[in-house]
């Protein structure tokens, strides 16, 4: 039997072969009974905490959940139950945990860092996402009242690619778990299994999508963690549109699935309220004030303003500090604030009084070793490396 993955045909494994069974018999892999098991094998526990925040879990809730089921007149666990709160669920299904790690450049020839994910499901997911936020770094634009955080990697998007790997997943593989990589200008990650029968990558972007693990994915709804609509991969699309990035890429490799996230921007940030506010702020400048006549005013201030243009910009896109070794995407993360320096010049000097709230950027690399503050006349730019 062969079956196509992408433009090739392969030939179908026997977990395949069984996958394929089910799907014509309409069952899912997640919600078969374990009858080696009794019900005690649920750590109800830790089911009860993670629906806390939502409603008060029942022992009769397991049922509904289809967490445990009944088999020979015995109420047993499920597949789905013991993947997200079994006790000693490692020992059924070795290869559920999630595998991260940080490499340095584009290959995996050096790792800089790993960690290896072992918790429940729903908080492996946290700690992923806390694991790529440690390797991420982020501006700031600070309001009136509130801090707004920007990320390279945007939280919303790597979340999206997290739940939908462990949602969807194909757990009756063995031999991998779920990998998280970070490269220099990429987020990949990769989980065992090929889009469930009838889904191909091209139905991705258009909404459609179908649930391969009924089981675990109506846990996560009543978590609040996916809405079941197909709107997910449109989402992160739309969010890494927002912060300048390429879309996410999805792939069949073998007989994994990959998203990969570039980081590394091709177009210009989308600018928020707070930043529309500082460019017309800095548009509306008074100018140049220069004691001189007017002919003289314009050439001092075109020549002023060049200066201040160039420097300023050499200083926040990271040319001016080459011996800091900072990385290509760093610096093409701040062309934003450049470009905000550069608006500045073209109209001249506004005093510091003039910026409105929010005029402060930030931007963070994780470990933070070097702070240098530069006072452009402007907004203060405050970088740290």
């Amino acid at each position: 039997m062969y079956v196509r993955v992408g433009s090739t045909n392969r030939r179908a494994d026997a977990e395949l072969i069984e996958e394929l069974r089910r799907f014509v018999r309409g069952e899912g892999f997640d919600e078969q009974p374990l009858p080696g098991l009794g019900s005690e094998a649920i750590d109800f526990r830790a089911a009860s905490e993670s629906f806390a925040p939502f409603r008060a879990l029942r022992r009769r809730d397991l049922e509904t959940l289809r967490l445990v089921g009944y088999h020979q007149g015995k109420t047993v666990p499920t597949v789905g139950g013991m993947i997200l709160f079994g006790n000693d669920r490692e020992r059924h299904f070795p290869d559920a945990w999630i595998q991260a790690g940080r490499f340095a450049g584009s290959d995996k020839s050096r790792i800089l860092d790993r960690i290896k994910i072992h918790s429940f499901p729903v908080q492996a997911v946290e700690e992923a996402i806390a694991f790529v936020q440690k390797h991420s770094w982020h501006g700031a634009s600070i309001g009136a009242v509130r801090r707004t955080d920007r990320w390279s990697l945007p939280p919303e998007t790597v979340r999206e690619a997290l739940i939908n790997a462990v949602v969807h997943t194909d757990y009756s593989q063995r031999g991998a778990p779920i990998r998280l990589s970070i490269f220099a200008d990429r987020l990949e990650i990769e989980n065992p299994g090929l889009l469930p029968f009838g889904l191909t990558v091209e139905d991705l972007p258009h909404g459609v999508s179908k649930l391969r693990n009924r089981v675990i994915g109506r846990v996560f709804q009543g978590l609040g963690l996916i809405e079941q609509w197909g709107s997910g991969i449109q989402r992160m699309t739309a969010v890494c549109r927002d912060a300048g990035l390429p879309p996410p890429i999805f792939e069949e490799i073998a007989t994994r699935f990959r998203v990969t996230i570039p980081t590394v921007p091709v177009g210009p940030t989308v600018v928020d309220a707070t930043e529309q506010a500082i460019l017309a702020s800095l548009k509306q400048g008074p100018g140049y004030a220069h004691a001189a006549g007017p002919a003289d005013r314009s050439r001092a201030g075109a020549r002023d303003r060049h200066q201040r243009q160039g420097s300023s910009a050499k200083i926040l896109s990271g040319r001016g500090w080459s011996h800091m070794n900072l990385m290509p995407e760093q610096r093409a993360h701040l062309d934003i604030d450049a470009a905000l320096v550069a608006a500045a010049g073209s109209c001249g000097t506004v005093k510091p009084a003039t910026c409105p709230p929010g005029a402060v950027a930030t931007a963070n690399t994780t470990p933070s070793s070097t702070k240098r503050e530069t006072n452009i006349g402007v907004c203060r730019i405050a970088t740290r490396f």
